[in-house]
């Protein structure tokens, strides 16, 4: 059976690349969005995806929280991971559950965050 896919926005096409080939290596099906306004569209399109990895400071009308935060009313059993390098969210800024990675990050951090998140291949 197919895993249901991940969905990474990160407007930053080098770092997206990086981020999408570690995963797919890990087992990961993903789609891919360079801002949180294409983000929408791939949800709207693809009712399975069963986590969002975001990253917080994008081009477009709303950013990763925003995102992170429409997404989690929308999708309650939605996972979410919130990436960033530039920015730290304090304390209640992310949605529930939400998880926040600092880059860069490595393969490891994120199969050990989706573990966490109980997401498998």
């Amino acid at each position: 059976m197919k895993s249901k896919p991940l969905l990474v926005v990160e407007d930053d096409g080098l770092i997206r690349m990086d981020i999408v080939d570690m995963l797919v290596d890990a087992g990961y099906q993903v789609l891919e969005a360079a801002n949180a306004d294409q983000a929408l569209d791939v949800l709207e399109r693809e009712p399975t995806i069963c986590a969002l990895l975001t990253d917080i400071d994008m081009p477009g009308t709303i950013n990763g929280i925003s995102l992170a935060h429409r997404v989690k009313k929308e999708r309650p059993n939605c996972k979410i991971v919130v990436i960033s390098g530039r920015y730290s969210p304090s304390q209640g800024t992310l949605p529930d559950e939400a998880i926040y990675l600092s880059k860069p990050i490595s393969g490891g951090d994120l199969e050990t965050t989706l573990f966490q998140l109980d997401i498998k291949p």
